[in-house]
């Protein structure tokens, strides 16, 4: 094991090689999937895997486009269960597959593709159950391999989808992450990702709806551009209402767009029955939508549904600091203890939601009640409804400093979601002058903000300023997201 690791570490710190210099070759018409690999396909994207393997019985067995597909059920099924009991049965599934691919006699670029999306996928796997060294291993071989790819057939759009996907995501790695990319060996521009992940999502292909989620997706969370996504999900959503993928892109999407009666309306018109997985997290949004709403026992029951049915780690903090705040506004202590005893009983710190919450129990801070409220109603984009709440709140030199923070920034956040611009301009500018180094998030997400109005006003220089601001930070609960979300803006500004 010891040996294995070292390997494993003087690989990953190799210099990056270009890829060969194979012949470029034309992409023939074969180089698609089959029919039965197709029609499985869509039946993983509906979230429907038992229905996918039923197709796939009648393709050939070790076909890449079989192999490629079975996987991604397999993969599937694994990453929205979560289940720990699962991991290495796929993981073992995912070798065999590369065993097979690295025989194949195929010709054209799917055996290869197929290898580099199951090194992904493998990658995705090991990342999320905790194995970070083999997870970064196989990104870097998924990287090379879709370079490769794409060098020899130019053409074949598909190892453009995944390829873009990857630059664009190292590329928006932020400065806390350097130390990974120097394991990687690996240096990529999130322009090149974009320009990739559009020819796979303007042309027709296999795999087209997926890359065109995948850019619609990133325009909406790191441009500030939400209608290219909330078109293409509501089309797409509307041509497959059977389409319990789509179904929760819709509601996750009006979710983040404060569009909580949208959100809501898709949660409980989302397919149901025999065939789909079942998917716990619909429920966890749930609650936070039915919180912003003030249904305090609607949100607890919501949330009890997910834990139950829930295998996984992630998200349980979080889940159990919700069930707090439903408790604590309903005004039930006991309850309340309970379930604030909870955040740190379970679950991991690894999403930044469950950070924030594992913070919360730390540093046994009580929340200020009317700037919960605000900001949930704010989260659910009733900002009239969190204005009136704000006003009735007013700061005073005993105010713990988070709250002083969180007041005015409060006010910013509902004065934008109005459209009331220059009131918003004020409120995040005297959170930001308010901060100092605080390592509360407020200045952070001020600063970005702000950015963004400056940047949308022609200011480049002073939005380049407060892009900035937001590296400079700090330490916070939001630190990697709001930076990642920073740097690529300032490589936009260029």
């Amino acid at each position: 094991m010891i040996t294995t690791s070292a390997n494993l570490y003087e690989t990953l710190c190799a210099p990056l090689r270009e890829p060969s210099q194979a012949p470029i070759e034309l992409v023939a018409a074969n180089d698609q999937l089959a029919p039965d690999a197709r029609r499985a396909y869509a039946e993983v994207l509906k979230l429907r895997p038992e229905p996918a393997r039923t197709l796939l019985r009648t393709a050939s067995p070790t076909a890449a486009g079989t192999l490629l597909v079975a996987d991604c059920a397999d993969f599937t099924e694994l990453m929205i269960s979560q289940e720990a009991t699962r991991y290495t049965k796929t993981i073992e599934a995912q070798n065999h597959r590369l065993e097979l691919l690295a025989k194949s006699k195929e010709r054209g670029p799917l055996p290869s593709y197929a290898a580099a999306e199951l090194r992904l996928h493998q990658a995705a796997a090991q990342v999320t159950f905790g194995h970070e060294v083999q997870g970064a291993w196989n990104l870097r071989q998924t990287y090379l391999q879709m370079q490769a790819v794409v060098q020899r057939y130019p053409g074949f759009l598909p190892a453009r989808k995944t390829l873009g996907l990857c630059q664009f995501f190292i590329g928006a790695l932020p400065p806390g992450y350097r130390w990974f990319l120097k394991l990687l060996g690996l240096s990529s521009s999130t322009e090149a990702g974009l320009q990739n992940l559009g020819l796979a999502a303007q042309r027709p292909n296999d795999f087209q709806p997926e890359a065109q989620i995948l850019l619609a997706l990133i325009q909406e969370s790191y441009y500030k551009k939400p209608g290219q996504a909330s078109q293409l999900l509501t089309r797409l959503a509307n041509q497959q209402p059977d389409n319990l993928l789509y179904s929760y892109l819709v509601i996750s999407l009006n979710k983040r767009q404060h569009q909580t009666e949208r959100a809501l309306a898709a949660y409980r018109a989302r397919p149901e029955g025999a065939g789909y997985l079942p998917l716990p997290y619909l429920h966890h949004m749930a609650a936070d939508l039915l919180l912003y709403q003030g249904k305090y026992a609607a949100a607890e029951h919501a949330n009890l549904l997910f834990l139950r049915q829930y295998h996984g780690q992630h998200y349980r903090k979080d889940a159990a600091f919700k069930l707090y705040l439903a408790a604590w506004l309903a005004n039930d202590a006991t309850a309340a203890n309970r379930y604030r005893q909870q955040i740190d009983a379970t679950g991991r710190t690894a999403v930044e939601e469950d950070a924030y919450a594992q913070r919360f129990y730390e540093d046994k801070l009580p929340l200020n009640r009317l700037l919960t409220r605000a900001r949930l109603q704010i989260d659910g984009g009733y900002y009239r409804e969190a204005l009136a709440t704000l006003r009735t709140f007013s700061p005073a030199a005993a105010t713990p400093l988070r709250d002083q923070l969180e007041w005015p920034y409060r006010w910013a956040r509902a004065y934008h979601g109005l459209g009331r611009l220059d009131s918003a301009r004020l409120f995040y500018a005297r959170t930001i002058a308010l901060a100092g180094r605080a390592p509360y998030y407020f200045a952070p997400q001020a600063a970005l903000q702000m950015g963004y109005l400056c940047q949308a006003d022609g200011q480049v220089n002073l939005a380049r300023v407060y892009f900035q601001k937001v590296l400079d930070s700090p330490k916070h609960e939001y630190k990697n997201s709001t930076d990642a979300k920073a740097k690529i803006a300032l490589v936009e500004l260029k």
